[in-house]
């Protein structure tokens, strides 16, 4: 629980207090009364919290040091950046980010979420039962937002379980925007460590240069597998391994099937894998229903151009029971986050510092008063 402390130092700033949890220091503001810690990670401590102005409960992460690791600070400001723009039913939304006092040597970072239950990964890996019923609520809200994203011009790049907020109402939301990125040239787009291994596309395991929104439904794909199998569909333990366990289960690939891979070594190690005649997706999910193992084949295409679309997805017969084009939501205009990958530590911090300021305007209004 959340165990209320003296500030360090004995210097109690105003607007804040403070409390212990997991024995980390939980700086916060004062509207919010925090409850238990619900999760930690490589980015921090979550906790659950009620804000007490609105009787609303909300998920507080605290991002320690958060400048230490460059990396992970350049992923800390494409949340901020991304979610300040998205509003849909299916993408977690950042209520808040909570004003450090020093705006040029603050360390920790507070972004302030809507509260969720749990994630897809801890629903998979329970023993809760998942009907056919769950299996197509999940995957139709992941569509939905997915296809709400792709038309903001962003691909999300390390969807998995994991990164699936889910409420007990079955509610699905997606998080984790670190990865994120929007386009950045015709039919190009920035190129670096993507996707959690198990759940990464073949264009991306073979370094091809271009890569679209077929990414994204790639990883859809291995979730599904996941919510029908109970179990990851390619558990790569590395990169060529990733790639062997996906030919053994799709079959080795006709030539025409393999000419989008651009680099010639990536070719020819696919071509020297030993032939394989795959495994039926019927015969890997025989409880499954037939529309759903027809969904995810076209899913799980290995060429990418072949790869079914999200819209289409949404429009295959599976989908058909709660899929309603007319309650479509998509974005107004494509979001631009043009982000320099060679900033400084400095530099981040004040870009973050910037986006603070659009969640307290009360701030802005001082400064400039």
């Amino acid at each position: 629980m959340a165990t209320p402390v003296e500030p360090p130092n004995g210097v109690r700033t105003e607007g804040k207090h403070y409390f212990s949890m997991w024995q980390a220091l939980f700086e916060i503001d004062t509207k919010y009364v925090p409850i238990k810690p619900i999760g930690r990670g490589a980015y921090g401590i979550v906790c659950s919290s009620v804000n007490r102005e609105t009787n609303e409960k909300v998920a507080i992460k605290k991002i320690h040091n958060a400048f230490d690791n460059r990396i992970d600070a350049m992923r800390t400001l494409r949340e901020l950046k991304l979610l300040r723009h998205l509003r849909h039913e299916n993408v977690i939304a950042l209520k808040d980010v909570m004003m450090p006092v020093h705006r040029r040597s603050f360390k920790d970072v507070y972004l302030v979420y809507e509260l969720m239950d749990t994630d897809l990964h801890q629903i998979i890996k329970s023993s809760q039962a998942l009907t056919n019923d769950h299996c197509q609520y999940f995957l139709f809200q992941l569509l939905r937002g997915l296809k709400y994203l792709h038309s903001a011009n962003i691909l999300h790049r390390d969807l998995k379980p994991g990164n699936l907020l889910i409420n007990a109402n079955c509610d699905l939301k997606i998080c984790d925007f670190g990865l994120a990125r929007t386009r950045v040239g015709k039919d190009q787009f920035m190129t670096e460590y993507v996707v959690t291994r198990w759940y990464r596309a073949p264009e991306l395991l073979l370094c091809c240069d271009n890569y679209g929104t077929s990414i994204d439904v790639w990883s859809v794909g291995c979730i599904f597998a996941e919510l029908l199998g109970r179990k990851p569909l390619f558990p790569g333990t590395e990169c060529l391994n990733q790639l062997r366990l996906i030919i053994n289960i799709l079959g080795s690939q006709r030539e025409e099937e393999i000419e989008f891979i651009d680099n010639p070594k990536a070719r020819k190690f696919i071509k020297s894998l030993p032939c394989s005649q795959g495994t039926s997706f019927s015969r890997l999910y025989p409880h499954a229903h037939p529309l759903a193992v027809d969904l995810l084949q076209k899913m799980l295409v290995f060429d990418p151009s072949k790869r079914i679309s999200v819209t289409e997805a949404l429009q295959h017969p599976y989908m058909s029971s709660l899929y309603d084009p007319r309650c479509d939501s998509v974005a107004h205009a494509p979001v631009d986050m043009d982000i320099d990958e060679d900033l400084g530590e400095d530099m981040i911090r004040e870009m973050m510092w910037k986006e603070m300021l659009h969640y307290h305007p009360e701030v802005l209004a001082t400064a400039n008063a």
